[in-house]
């Protein structure tokens, strides 16, 4: 063989390797990593699946490929930016508003984010580094921003660098189900602009905070499985069996997401056959349709703010919630995390409930900060729009942030702290 012919054969290999993860990227986008089969991305690669093989063993390094193609061009980005921009200026913004116009990143970030956070999974180690480079890049540049004054010297650059990242992961996701009221770049401004004011600042003439609350406290609306059928909850014989097989498929999901986790899968971790599974769940979108009722149930026993007389109490209460569900249920975190990323594309079956709920949740806040605002507990200069959508994609963004790493990112603290920033008491 000559080594014209090798050169040959090995560009021909390298230009098909590239047309596989093309279409893997494509697909993932679109349809959803779980649900993406090597198959699907061969017939889009227009090779055989034998040959597709021959350059990747399993979907699992394909995926990797993709995520490292992302990184590479994000990471170097994100440098040019840095270097480019004026002493002090902030990039984020810019970064978002490159990654808003680059197809498929936004999509299959925000799908990564979640589903990757099992420790099986095969990007796990890979998007707990990047984490760790992101975070380093981003003080860098908030520490010059500090010295040069744009963000005030009363902040903590590393807790700010937490908090801000975890922010724009959460938007990211939020913004896949809420296009039309989540504009990450524009959020992303609106934040690097309040860094430039002390922590927990507020107007001096702004008026104290009135004695009576200016209204009831906002419930919670639960958020129906729109398209998933309706569960019966049957008789008292029975109800232990499905209680412990919503414990098996929470951890399931969990773990492996919900399209690659089959009914199978489940009964074999109950210990029933699957013909006693579907006798309780008739479906694996009905079985959906109770892990995430039931999630929603414990989540919500736990951060009702019927306790609580003034909308303030209410708000500064959430970081207990969040603590208690990280001591007590971390399950129900892992599930969330996963679920919440793979149900991005239109098509899966929670799509919609997801989409529901983001948008149940940010009415609850913003209603919450409308109303501290009019008690006079929320300085005057802040949205309690934006607020709401901040506060939730913080503390989903730092839910995902701990799963990637339990021991260094205490997701109560630092909701305790933003709030502390967000409402300062009198």
């Amino acid at each position: 063989m000559t080594m014209a012919t090798t050169t040959t054969r090995q560009a021909q290999a390298a230009a098909t390797r590239a047309r596989i993860v093309d279409a893997a990227r494509t697909l993932f986008v679109s349809h959803g990593y779980r649900t993406t089969s090597l198959r699907d991305i061969a017939a889009a690669a227009s090779v055989s699946h034998p040959g597709l093989l021959g350059h990747f063993s399993s979907k699992d390094e394909l995926l990797a490929e993709v995520v490292a193609g992302f990184e590479d061009d994000n990471e170097r980005a994100f440098d040019l930016t840095a270097a480019a921009a004026e002493p002090g200026e902030l990039i984020s913004a810019a970064v978002a508003r490159r990654n808003s116009v680059t197809p498929g990143y936004i999509e299959l970030f925000a799908a990564l984010t979640g589903e990757a956070s099992a420790v099986e999974h095969p990007a796990h180690q890979r998007m707990r580094d990047r984490y760790c480079r992101l975070r380093s890049m981003t003080s860098e540049v908030l520490e010059d921003a500090a010295l040069h004054g744009t963000i005030d010297a009363d902040r903590d650059v590393d807790a700010e660098t937490v908090r801000h990242m975890a922010g724009w992961d959460g938007l990211q996701l939020i913004s896949q189900y809420l296009p039309d009221r989540v504009d990450v770049v524009r959020m992303l401004e609106e934040r690097e602009a309040l860094w430039a004011l002390p922590l927990g600042w507020r107007d001096p003439a702004q008026a104290a905070p009135a004695d009576e609350p200016a209204g009831p406290l906002p419930a919670l609306a639960e958020t129906t499985v729109g398209g998933l059928p309706e569960i019966d909850p049957g008789y008292a014989v029975g109800r232990r069996r499905r209680a412990q097989i919503l414990v098996d498929a929470t951890r399931l999901f969990a773990r492996t997401g919900y399209g690659d986790t089959s009914l199978r899968d489940i009964a074999e971790a109950v210990g029933v056959s699957k013909s006693t599974l579907l006798h309780h769940y008739a479906s694996k979108e009905q079985l959906l349709s109770a892990v995430l009722s039931e999630r929603d149930r414990s989540i919500q026993e736990r951060t009702s703010a019927d306790q609580h007389v003034r909308a303030v109490d209410a708000l500064r209460s959430t970081p207990e919630g969040a603590l208690v569900n990280a001591l007590d249920e971390p399950g129900l975190i892992e599930v969330y995390a996963v679920l919440s990323c793979e149900a991005v594309p239109a098509s899966h079956p929670a799509h919609a409930y997801f989409a529901e709920r983001f948008r149940r949740v940010i009415d609850h806040f913003a209603e919450l900060f409308r109303l501290a605002q009019l008690d006079g507990d929320l300085p005057e200069h802040r949205d309690p729009e934006h607020e709401a959508i901040w506060l939730l994609a913080l503390w989903d963004g730092l839910q995902y942030q701990w799963l990637y790493d339990r021991d260094a990112v205490d997701v109560a603290a630092h909701l305790r702290s933003h709030l502390d920033d967000v409402l300062p008491p009198r």
